[in-house]
């Protein structure tokens, strides 16, 4: 049994099309042991507590300084020990002692194809922002292993999704949640759970 963590700011939207994805059997041999929010007002610890799943949340803004959040935020993890973290719309920085403790084990969904619109700045609407700015005619959603850098780990899975005319970054945003992000992330999810894709073994 996968047991993971989900960590996000906002409503859930990805957490919900995972939440769905284990009521329907999409995702198999998966927990979600808990969910942790930077942000108390967020609306995926009301999707959690609905599943009957621990919510959390733990907020730079309650900690003297980054340090000691990163410290105690590294120290949650640890006693949660999940199998796999997931980072759904997280739009918090994770401490490079957690990347290390948990090498290979944690995941995120971005809304775009990267390399294109990703990396410091390009996050939520912003990236959609930027990509009908650009012109691109054809954006989607990545699944991709977390490393130190920003959007910069190791590519699990993309798919594309068209731009259409007339598009608002909003309009889009939508299509590429229900086209892209709400199909990808539970898939490589259900992918780990059951040894499609190979994670390292854990650190002690």
């Amino acid at each position: 049994m996968l047991k993971i963590v989900v960590c996000v700011s906002g409503g859930g939207t990805n957490l919900q099309a995972i939440l769905d994805a284990i009521d329907s059997g999409k995702i198999t041999n998966t927990e979600i042991m808990a969910v942790i929010s930077n942000n108390a007002k967020a609306y995926a610890l009301e999707r959690a507590r609905n599943h009957s799943i621990p919510a959390l949340c733990m907020s730079p803004k309650r900690y003297p300084d980054r340090a000691a959040f990163n410290e105690a935020f590294m120290e949650k993890m640890k006693e949660l020990n999940p199998d796999l973290i997931v980072l759904a719309g997280f739009l918090v920085a994770i401490p490079p002692a957690m990347v290390d403790a948990f090498e290979g084990r944690i995941i995120n969904i971005h809304p775009a194809l990267i390399p294109s619109f990703c990396g410091v700045g390009y996050y939520g609407l912003h990236v959609h922002e930027k990509a009908l700015e650009y012109g691109v005619k054809v954006t989607g959603a990545t699944v991709h292993f977390v490393d130190k850098g920003m959007d910069t780990g190791r590519i699990i899975s993309q798919k594309a999704v068209y731009v259409q005319e007339g598009d608002t970054p909003e309009v889009l945003q939508r299509r590429v949640m229900e086209e892209a992000e709400w199909v990808l992330l539970p898939q490589a999810i259900d992918d780990i759970a059951n040894g499609r894709i190979q994670l390292p073994e854990k650190k002690a």
